[in-house]
């Protein structure tokens, strides 16, 4: 597909905008301005000189009058104003006052107009530039009289109108611009703060409000948003309250049956193998269902909050160090930069619980953790594990993120666990301000990573 060359923001379409209809509207100015101009400076023009080719005629035919005179030795004393030439026409032959001027400037139209009796004009263009011709029949004196005036002048007017109406244009159409930019900003500003809010509430800071304005046609949309956000902080306060509430309603009821359990186990001897078995399958569930009333309890506390009160400066290199001598991993599983340069702010308990999950999730369902890696890579540390399974599919990356998101392998081999820990590795990424995802693993197996921005220094 052929991409967009023209501007693709709102604001870059309204400064174009702007600019635009203030060029075309400059453009009709300056073209109207022009024309008026050029036509009025060149009526003048032709008035002053036909005027003056009258009165120079009238001088001429006076002269002619005295017995004696020749047309040509009166041609050379008549000296018409601004530069103009004079060429006469008597009994068929030709006078000029210049050598370089003569019939050839007079053109045939206006020769024959003349010779009807009439008074006429023409404009001609010559190597010295554009020039007025006006005739004037003589009848008392039996001549035609031509005087041709230069243009020279009033073309360098309007060459000289041209720029000044040409800059002006430019300076309206970058004011235009910048007017637009102005009106851009203040047209995009409203949106800006709503896009902001936005962001700051997905962030987790279901407290931020739009601010009241004054505006009558903001008035309903900042109502609006803000309500929204009120019924949706209101929901998502319900909800976790909810699982909360469920969670730890269920804790008492799953302490009974664990007490009992365990009460059956001491006497496991006694009971027949059937008992045996279903005994195994009951201490089984039971620790599935306490593992997951555990994350649940855990994603009511990190669901869409930031951390807060508990925030400190943490090395992830060595709580990752602690977390596999707690698991019993041999020392040579993790690859580490120095502890200074993995250093983060967050919540501990909740990044602690975090790499357990991503641990977890590789030895019960991968095969085993093949390694572990913790660096600092531009201005953020990860933490990487590899796993000796399968690998994850491309189809089922962002799946796995999801709550009660269960694989096909696990699903079909009953492994503990409800699908929520990879759910908690996530949101606690969040609420740190990173992000955590799957990849393919150099060893063949999947690579799970868990980013967090780096502490300042």
């Amino acid at each position: 597909m052929t991409p967009s060359l023209g501007p693709r923001g709102l604001r870059a379409r309204i400064v174009l905008a702007f600019a635009v209809g203030a060029l075309l509207v400059s453009a009709v100015l300056v073209t109207t301005t022009f024309l008026l101009a050029r036509n009025y400076l060149l009526g003048q023009r032709e008035s002053a000189v036909t005027r003056q080719a009258f009165a120079d005629a009238n001088v001429l035919s006076s002269r002619l009058s005295t017995a004696g005179s020749q047309v040509g030795e009166e041609l050379v004393d008549l000296v018409p104003s601004g530069g103009a030439d004079v060429v006469v026409r008597s009994g068929g032959s030709w006078y000029s006052s210049r050598l370089d001027v003569g019939a050839r400037d007079v053109p045939g139209s206006l020769q024959e107009l003349v010779t009807a009796g009439s008074a006429g004009t023409a404009r001609i263009s010559t190597p010295t530039g554009p020039h007025l011709v006006v005739g004037v029949p003589v009848v008392a004196a039996d001549l035609q009289f031509y005087e041709v005036a230069p243009l020279a002048e009033l073309q360098a007017s309007l060459r000289t109108l041209t720029a000044v109406l040409g800059a002006g244009a430019l300076a309206a159409t970058a004011a235009g611009a910048v007017f637009g930019a102005w009106a851009s900003r203040r047209v995009v500003q409203p949106l800006e703060q709503v896009a902001g809010a936005a962001t700051r509430i997905a962030g987790g800071e279901l407290g931020i409000r739009l601010p009241p304005t004054e505006d009558p046609d903001l008035l309903a949309i900042v109502a609006s948003f803000n309500s929204m956000v009120d019924a949706l902080a209101s929901r998502i306060e319900r909800d976790a309250r909810f699982v909360g509430d469920v969670s730890h309603e269920l804790r008492s009821p799953l302490t009974s049956l664990v007490t009992s359990v365990e009460v059956l186990g001491s006497r496991r001897a006694e009971l027949s193998d059937r008992g045996r078995q279903a005994l195994e399958l009951i201490e089984a569930e039971l620790d599935r269902f306490r593992r997951m009333l555990d994350d649940l309890l855990e994603l009511a506390k990190v669901d869409g909050t930031a951390p807060a009160g508990t925030v400190a400066p943490v090395s992830l290199s060595a709580l990752v160090r602690e977390v596999l001598a707690h698991r019993g991993c041999p020392p040579g599983l993790l690859h580490a930069d120095a502890d200074d340069a993995t250093t983060v702010r967050g919540d501990k308990n909740r990044l602690e619980r975090a790499v357990t999950n991503l641990l977890d999730n590789a030895d019960r369902h991968a095969g085993g953790i093949v390694d572990v890696r913790v660096q600092r890579q531009d201005g953020s540390v990860l933490v990487l594990v590899d796993d000796a399974g399968p690998g994850v599919p491309p189809t089922e990356r962002e799946r796995v993120f999801e709550r009660f998101a269960r694989g096909p392998r696990a699903a079909r081999r009953s492994m503990p666990g409800a699908g929520l820990g990879l759910a908690i590795v996530e949101e606690t990424a969040a609420a740190h301000g990173g992000a955590a995802w799957v990849s393919d693993s150099p060893a063949g197996g999947a690579r799970f990573s868990l980013v967090v921005p780096g502490a300042a220094g």
